[in-house]
């Protein structure tokens, strides 16, 4: 929530509890921001943030434990993206997904990787294209698409007994507009029944949300230039902490290349 936001409604309450996520993307404005810059009641900034910043001796209190990432997700994000002390995962460890069994078209070892160990990598060939490139945003769209084919059935401490997964339990998080308007098309063009209801957005819009499986397009991929925009770590933290139980990465070959 922006400062701004929180003012307008900060008179409402005595008192209040705000649960918030530091390795998340700050708000965001889509009218110009340069006379607020530098400022210190610039509405463009954290509510939260500002609350603190003007209101000193609040408590603030670190959740040692995660109960949406999967024990297999939680380590990972919590060393990458936030400071110490790390969190873990609520839910025990092992196998949560089971479907009717794999065909062997190029989607399946993808999704079989991310059943199994609660992450996967659909790395395409290397190549520099735009950020609608068809192909990445195809493939993360037909993954989606192939998922509710197999019938998937994923159980946890919510449904010990197991529960198909339904088109509103993926989520396919994209950093661009324009490349959530192509996943939708992309969607549709699967001719998967449910598919055009599969959670389609940017991290900005995803964060806050959860998903039993989420499909990531990662920021890098197929760039010739890392930009600040693409580099910011709380929008992949944002894009690879939505799921509960698997995180497909969908990206072309050479992105590691950005860190030499």
């Amino acid at each position: 929530m922006r400062s701004d936001m929180l003012l307008q409604i900060v008179e409402r309450f005595d008192r209040g509890l705000f649960v918030g996520d530091p390795g998340q993307l700050d708000p965001f404005t889509i009218v110009g921001t340069e006379r607020w810059i530098g400022l210190p009641h610039d509405p463009t900034q954290n509510g939260v943030s500002v609350m603190l910043e003007h209101n000193q001796g609040i408590p603030v209190h670190r959740l040692p434990v995660s109960w949406r990432l999967p024990s297999s997700a939680a380590p990972t994000i919590a060393q990458a993206f936030y400071r110490s002390p790390a969190f873990t995962a609520g839910i025990g460890e092992g196998v949560r997904f089971r479907t009717a069994g794999f065909g062997n078209t190029y989607l399946d070892e993808t999704l079989a990787k991310a059943f199994t160990t609660g992450w996967a990598l659909h790395e395409l060939p290397r190549r520099h294209v735009p950020r609608t490139d068809t192909e990445t945003l195809q493939t993360a769209a037909d993954l989606a698409g192939r998922l509710l084919h197999r019938g998937a059935v994923a159980t946890c401490e919510r449904h010990q007994g197991g529960r198909p997964l339904e088109p509103g339990d993926i989520a396919i998080g994209v950093a661009h507009r324009d490349q959530a308007d192509l996943v939708r098309t992309a969607l549709a063009r699967t001719g998967r029944p449910g598919a055009p209801g599969v959670a389609v957005g940017t991290a900005n819009r995803l964060q806050g949300r959860e998903f039993e499986v989420v499909i990531v397009v990662h920021p890098l991929s197929g760039r010739r230039d890392a930009t600040a925009f693409h580099l910011e770590a709380g929008r992949l933290c944002v894009l690879a902490s939505r799921h509960r139980q698997a995180c497909i990465v969908v990206a072309r070959e050479g992105i590691a290349d950005f860190s030499s």
